[in-house]
């Protein structure tokens, strides 16, 4: 029987089962399609990554022994849509029968189900071997539960896997060490130089130019610097290993000017393209920690490890348990639009500055910075989270919506109601001095509120919790700031609120 099967531009495995054996009688095909680039507007470092990925995978296929059908962005016969694409192949190849890997995004699972189900030869879907849970895992852990608490599910999944356990108890006699993990870098603990990969992407470059594809961000040099191929991702996390793991969790949520990456992995990419899966990396750096735990102290392994294991599968499970409702919620009702500045990183704030231009030029920004930078700002600016997902599922080279969707509208934006976060993430400027070096060098003055110099953040923090206090005054963990809000002199707080709402009003004056 000839069979086809589809390779998504995400489902770069090549561990996956479907490659254990060549067969003459299967081809794989893979597509670059305007119908993947032009649903958000990309990064344009993301679209190279995504191609320079797809295109490596397919000549690392191929040398294997597998037949691969490889459609370029600007190839005559390319439909530019998906089903389009799988039509012509099955009727030009004489296909009887057509199979694909699960996707992992709500949108393409839905289309291709659809195609399916009007196809008249045969089909079949198979699991993407990548997470250590399957879609539907979370939702029935979390069955008959009012919340959905991560902590909950990260306990089982370290017992599940024996990953920093004892018998039954976590190593260390702690679960969590995020406490430790909250160091603000002064620069008295050295950086190791990045790991940089120098993967040539002129050509493609000069096709995304010749189909006029619209991006944002920059891209300055011809070379893609994050893992494209298995054997670079592997690369990348051993560099990880022995460089940058052993103050991974002190910093893993500092900022600093000078700064982009701090200890990050930077595999992000890599992993969420399936290059090399979550189990890969957990025990490597597992591996290394046993080797070198006299000089590794715990937190910085269980700061890494729940990322993967944790708020990583946890999101993945989130994103499928609420689907596709998920992406409609605005429970806080915000509709406002994003400045302009998010799109420029022109803004006299030196902590959004300094993130957003990161992230125009690198397709990058750490968690926090996204979480407690332009998250926050966004929040607290009450911004419509239509338009919040839609740039960070664009400016991101490792965005893709399972795990973008989930952290921006329910963890950064509150939109879902509390279904992921028990609150909002919102601060003054005060959390933003204490983690970064942002405030010492910025045109505005952390400590004051109304000021004309006075921090943004400020103001907009408690109008904010007035303006929200229908859908927050009664969660148990705003009581205290509530309380500080309630004792605030009446005319203070009307001019904080004057002051935030002219800030909304002319955000790109800002």
């Amino acid at each position: 029987m000839k069979t086809l099967r589809l390779i998504l531009g995400d489902q770069l495995n090549s561990k996956h089962s479907w490659f254990k054996e060549t067969n003459d009688n299967i081809t794989y095909c893979m597509f670059e399609m305007r119908q993947e680039t032009d649903y958000v507007t990309h990064h344009i470092q993301k679209v190279i990554g995504f191609f320079a990925a797809m295109r490596q995978f397919s000549e690392d296929v191929t040398a294997a022994g597998h037949e691969v059908i490889y459609f370029k962005i600007n190839d005559t016969n390319n439909t530019q849509s998906l089903v389009d694409n799988i039509s012509l192949l099955i009727k030009e190849h004489h296909i009887e029968s057509f199979e694909y890997i699960f996707p992992d995004e709500h949108r393409l699972d839905t289309q291709l189900k659809n195609y399916c189900d009007n196809l008249s030869i045969e089909t079949n879907a198979v699991s993407a071997e990548h997470f250590y849970t399957e879609r539907n895992d979370l939702k029935l852990f979390f069955k008959g539960k009012k919340q959905y608490l991560m902590e909950n599910f990260y306990r089982d999944m370290r017992k599940k896997h024996d990953i920093l356990m004892v018998a039954d108890q976590p190593e260390g006699g702690k679960w969590n060490y995020d406490k430790s993990n909250r160091n603000k870098w002064k620069g008295d603990v050295a950086i190791p130089n990045y790991k940089i990969f120098k993967n040539n992407v002129s050509d493609i470059v000069t096709a995304i130019e010749h189909a006029k594809i619209k991006t944002i961000g920059t891209f300055k040099t011809k070379t893609f610097a994050y893992p494209i191929s298995r054997s670079q991702a592997l690369e990348q996390l051993k560099y990880f290993c022995e460089h940058l793991l052993i103050h991974f969790g002190d910093y893993q949520d500092a900022m600093h000017t000078n700064e982009v990456y701090l200890f990050h992995s930077r595999l992000s990419f890599a992993i969420n393209l399936k290059l090399i899966s979550p189990k890969d990396v957990v025990k490597t750096v597992m591996n290394y920690y046993r080797k070198h735990g006299d000089n590794i102290n715990i937190s910085q392994v269980e700061g890494f490890v729940r990322q993967i294991i944790g708020w990583r599968e946890y999101m993945r499970g989130m994103y499928w348990a609420f689907m596709p409702e998920y992406k409609n919620l605005n429970q806080l009702n915000n509709t406002n639009s994003l400045p302009e500045f998010f799109w420029t990183g022109n803004t006299k704030m030196n902590c959004l500055k300094h993130a957003i231009t990161n992230s125009l030029d690198n397709g990058y920004a750490h968690h926090i910075q996204r979480l407690m930078i332009t998250g926050n700002y966004a929040l607290l600016t009450q911004t419509n989270p239509d338009e919040v997902d839609d740039w960070y599922l664009g400016i991101y080279v490792d965005a893709v919506e399972w795990v973008q969707l989930t952290n921006t509208r329910g963890m950064s934006q509150f939109a879902d109601g509390g279904k992921i976060a028990t609150k909002p993430y919102v601060s003054s400027g005060s959390y933003v001095n204490k983690m970064s070096n942002y405030c010492s060098s910025c045109h505005y003055n952390k400590s004051k509120k109304t000021e004309d110099d006075a921090c943004p953040f400020n103001s907009l923090y408690w109008n904010f919790l007035d303006e929200k206090r229908e859908y927050l005054g009664n969660n148990f963990r705003m009581g205290m700031m509530y309380s500080l809000l309630d004792k605030m002199d009446k005319a203070q707080l009307q001019n904080i609120k004057k002051k935030a709402q002219h800030i909304i009003a002319h955000q790109d004056e800002y």
